[in-house]
């Protein structure tokens, strides 16, 4: 099974990667940032050829690798790369120059994939990203930049599935990271996977009462439904697309070697079978069902940010989360903020950030450090 499994996906792997390589430009090495790339034997061996974690690292102004100093690791939403380092860095370097921003290497990982975003979860499609980032990967990072190599030190942030990605990470090592701002995240509860609870709705896109689903807003008012998103993304490609990336992370795969699809596309019936084995990524029952075991490890860590009016709504698993963390009795911190979308989250906020999102998650990941936490 594993090498029909291997066969059929190295063929999309390899459209795939000669579309996206030929439109990439070169990612090339600059005074302060650097592309970082190493060779998973986790991964490779899964896939029965050479696969590579990369990252782009952004590097403080007259750094010398004997500083020893904290990592911000920042995950991409959907259809982004590792990319963001280059764009981020003048305005990094500059603002650790100005004291602006904290003195930290900041690292930019690379979650793109061929079926789509692995979400650096260890899933029977995308392979064991999850373990190698962890094992392999961020113990290479430390050693080669001479970083803090040491829990302390290594903070997660990430936007939309990226956002997802950062807390999964969290709560799946808790004592390996010492904490996530985890923003607009993907459904961290599957009771409401964009407005779909995948366990009492028998359809993705018409719920209980015989109404269409929406998934889409624009200024806080629905225009796109489920069913008309899911019809443009499997017109435009079977592999690769937001919701084939979300089969291709929780589902379990088929018998043809392709991830199982948790709903048919024509009817939008739910497969209950599927849905059960995406149980394993559910965020919050996660977290219920383990919170006496790691609950302890987790505090101080579970920071989470998301807009009232989300573009996907994303603040409906939000809010369940939230709850639940509060009736378990942890000090996770959840905001949401009143009138913005799943971008405008980030800007300026007198109530909450006044120089910006990123800038106050920045800030507490080195008090953090500094705290010796």
């Amino acid at each position: 099974m594993l090498r029909l499994h291997t066969l059929l996906v190295s063929i999309t792997l390899l459209v795939c990667t000669a579309s996206t390589t030929a439109q990439r430009r070169p990612l090339a090495d600059t005074e302060n940032c650097k592309l970082f790339t190493l060779e998973s034997k986790l991964l490779s061996a899964f896939w029965g050829r050479s696969v590579s974690i990369e990252a782009g690292v952004v590097l403080p102004p007259g750094y010398t690798a004997d500083k020893s100093l904290p990592v911000a690791y920042n995950i991409h939403g959907f259809g982004g790369t590792h990319s963001g380092a280059w764009r981020r860095e003048k305005n990094l370097v500059a603002g650790v120059s100005s004291g602006e921003l904290p003195l930290m290497i900041y690292v930019f990982l690379n979650a793109a994939c061929p079926l789509g975003h692995h979400e650096f979860a260890d899933s029977v499609n995308n392979g064991p990203w999850g373990e190698a980032l962890t094992s392999e990967f961020i113990p290479a990072l430390e050693k080669e930049f001479g970083a803090f190599s040491a829990p302390r030190g290594r903070f997660l942030t990430g936007h939309s599935s990226g956002g997802w990605s950062s807390f999964w990470l969290q709560v799946t090592y808790p004592e390996f990271f010492n904490g996530t701002w985890s923003t607009a995240p993907d459904s961290l509860d599957f009771r409401d996977f964009t407005g779909i609870d995948i366990y009492d709705f028998d359809n993705v896109y018409m719920d209980p009462q015989g109404e269409e689903i929406m998934l889409m807003r624009r200024n806080g008012e629905f225009t796109t439904s489920i069913r008309s998103f899911v019809e443009r993304e499997f017109k435009q490609q079977a592999y690769g697309g937001q919701f084939a990336s979300f089969n291709a992370v929780f589902s379990p795969r088929g018998e043809d070697g392709r991830p199982m699809m948790i709903f048919d596309l024509e009817t939008g019936e739910i497969d209950p079978f599927v849905a059960e084995a995406w149980k394993k990524y559910d965020v919050s029952l996660l977290l219920r069902e383990k919170w006496p075991e790691i609950g302890k490890s987790l505090e101080g860590k579970l920071h989470c940010y998301c807009g009232d009016i989300d573009t996907f709504r994303l603040e409906g698993p939000f809010k369940l989360l939230a709850d639940e963390l509060e009736l378990l009795g942890s000090d996770a911190e959840f905001i949401l903020v009143p009138g913005r979308d799943h971008s405008s989250v980030a800007a300026p906020s007198d109530e909450f950030w006044p120089k910006g999102m990123m800038h106050r998650i920045h800030w507490e990941m080195a008090e953090r450090f500094a705290a010796g936490s």
